[in-house]
């Protein structure tokens, strides 16, 4: 069960964020098993003055079209899942709505499954 978090600068096209958001789950879908229907996202358009960024950070150009990921899962995926999980979300925004390469920022957040309720307060990933 992931979460996905995604933060850009407000973009013009209002269904934009919406649609990296599909990408993302198509990704995860098809490179870490995320099974369907288990979509959670929060997509979040900033201002100018409220996404702040280092544009040359680790060598690498960024430009205010960044795109944060922030995903939150459950622990358990291999080093090679997590690399082909970050190049396809990269690729296929590249593809599919011209995000730089440069501009996709993905962080991953393991949990263990104790620390999730999906409602009634409940644990129900615990064992």
């Amino acid at each position: 069960m992931p979460l996905v978090r995604v933060d850009i600068k407000k973009h013009q096209d209002p269904t934009h964020a919406k649609r990296i958001g599909q990408l993302i789950y198509a990704a995860m879908h098809s490179t870490i098993g995320v099974p369907e229907n288990d979509n959670f996202q929060i997509l979040t358009e900033h201002d100018e003055q409220h996404f702040i960024f280092d544009p040359g950070y680790l060598g690498i150009n960024r430009t205010d079209q960044l795109v944060v990921i922030q995903i939150t899962m459950s622990e358990g995926r291999t080093i090679e899942q997590k690399k082909l999980l970050y190049k396809t979300i990269a690729e296929s925004l590249n593809a599919e709505l011209a995000v730089r390469l440069e501009d996709v920022f993905i962080n991953l957040v393991e949990v263990k499954k104790e620390n999730w309720s999906f409602g009634n307060g409940i644990a129900q990933y615990a064992l």
